[in-house]
């Protein structure tokens, strides 16, 4: 039988163990520096005064060490020794103040108040309720060390699953790579040949477009004006005829600056084509139906949908079959293939690449024992919300007969003392309250045989506090009473 369920029979049968003097009000975890017939030196170390100065009832120490049995000092502590139930400690104010704080009765020594022991009766109680914890917490933690083994060979599966999924995306990348070479490689003619026409298309208009400015050119000049120039004369024989000047107005062109011509036509380039291609007629389709000889109305019954002869079926398959412009409209093989590839079999792998990482990324605890949380998801339903906790996730509420889902958190980390940091998860970033901060949620985890949401409060505005159950957390049982010797204290 171990050494807890031993100390539990002799607390119950209500054995007594030997009284250690000491003075009232002192644990027997400070009873060396209480010695009687010895000065007595503050807790503090401030000053040493005669032993018969403690409990005199007068406070001589800063600390109050010095009175442990009276209310002297106000910054003073009174030990309730509570024999067959738990030790405890009150203010030395409550000394002698007519309520009885401690079970056993010391506390009120010198007042008169008619107190009653009830340490047994309370020991026995709290000994029934540790005797379930303790077995809650037997079982919890062998659940714990299954999940603890369903985890790691988890953890190997997915890390394999994620190495497959890898190799299979770098194949795929690589097959992909390759058709897109390929794909490049059969279009690099088409290319080169449409580069090639758009360089003559743009040749074509540039030219339109140079004649185009001489015109314009020549519409503002003259022959008369050209007539006023005789350093145009063709001939230099000092007489520039109006002939002259005719023919020098025709051959306008050889006079034209091409530079700035060229500097002109960068700015209106893009304008001067894109009206060019407005006037080319766009090539007019004509529906299928209306190339069809029209039906007489009486015909329009003759076969049900279903009931086509096979015949007619196969006409008009050859005849899609025969059609000259399909070649226009046929999308390349390698084209396909590269667009399946990547619409499909690239994407799924990049989602289950991204997944298995994210999990396997999670801190799960020391031996992933919170992994089989990952996934689930478990409510607990009052009188007028429906809450809704799933780990690593968030935690939502919705009211029960109707209304939009509010969000109290996204999971964010977690937040226990440094001693129990898997204690107690953090849910931050929830919905905004009117005029107030984001929704959060803190998740108390505590030791239990089944995984489920026990309570959920709204301690402060905004911040809810929710208790969650699970055998993750549960510790290898220990001794019931970490201080079991004061229990027995006489």
């Amino acid at each position: 039988m171990s050494y807890q369920y031993l100390l539990l029979l002799l607390l119950s049968l209500g054995v007594s163990a030997v009284e250690v003097q000491r003075p009232r009000g002192v644990p027997l975890s400070k009873r060396q520096f209480y010695e009687e017939g010895k000065p007595f030196t503050c807790l503090d170390g401030s000053r040493t005064i005669p032993f018969d100065r403690v409990n005199d009832d007068y406070c001589d120490c800063e600390d109050g060490s010095d009175e442990p049995g009276t209310a002297a000092c106000p910054n003073g502590s009174f030990h309730c020794t509570n024999a067959g139930f738990r030790p405890a400690f009150i203010p030395s104010s409550r000394i002698n103040d007519g309520i009885c704080d401690c079970c056993d009765t010391t506390d009120e020594y010198n007042s008169g108040a008619a107190c009653q022991n009830t340490c047994r009766e309370l020991g026995s109680k709290e000994r029934e309720i540790m005797k379930e914890m303790a077995e809650i917490a037997k079982e919890g933690f062998l659940l714990k060390q299954q999940l603890i083994q369903e985890a790691k060979s988890g953890l190997e599966e997915k890390k394999a699953k994620l190495a497959e999924v890898q190799v299979s995306k770098k194949d795929l990348e690589d097959k992909l790579e390759a058709l897109r070479t390929v794909k490049e490689t059969a279009e690099q003619p088409e290319k080169e040949a449409k580069e090639r026409h758009l360089k003559a298309w743009e040749g074509k208009l540039k030219f339109e477009s140079l004649s185009t400015f001489t015109i314009i050119i020549a519409s503002y000049v003259s022959v008369a004006d050209l007539l006023t120039h005789s350093e145009l004369d063709p001939d230099s024989d000092g007489s520039f005829t109006e002939a002259e000047a005719q023919v020098k107005h025709f051959f306008l062109l050889d006079k034209v600056d091409t530079a700035a011509f060229e500097s002109v036509w960068n700015n209106i380039k893009e304008k001067y084509v894109s009206e060019s291609n407005a006037d080319i007629p766009a090539p007019v389709e004509t529906p299928q139906e209306e190339t069809r000889e029209p039906v007489p109305e009486n015909d329009s019954e003759q076969y049900p949908e279903e009931d086509i002869p096979e015949e007619e079926e196969d006409d008009d398959e050859e005849d899609e079959d025969e059609d000259p412009d399909d070649g226009d409209y046929k999308v390349s093989p390698v084209r396909i293939s590269i667009r399946f590839m990547k619409d499909d079999h690239d994407l799924d792998l990049h989602f289950v690449c991204r997944n298995l990482e994210k999990e396997i990324s999670f801190d799960f605890g020391p031996g992933a024992e919170f992994a089989y949380l990952y996934g689930q998801c478990y409510e607990l339903s009052t009188s007028e919300y429906i809450y809704r906790l799933c780990p690593f996730n968030r935690v939502s509420q919705k009211p029960k007969y109707g209304g939009s889902e509010t969000n109290l958190g996204s999971w964010g980390k977690w937040t226990g003392p440094e001693d129990n940091v898997y204690s107690l998860m953090k849910y931050e970033h929830g919905t905004g309250c009117w005029q107030g901060p984001n929704r959060s949620t803190t998740v108390k985890l505590t030791c239990g045989k089944e995984t489920v949401v026990l309570s959920t409060s709204e301690p402060s505005r905004c911040e809810y506090l929710m208790e969650f159950t699970t055998p993750a957390v549960c510790q290898e049982p220990q001794s019931l009473y970490p201080d079991a010797h004061d229990h027995t204290e006489l």
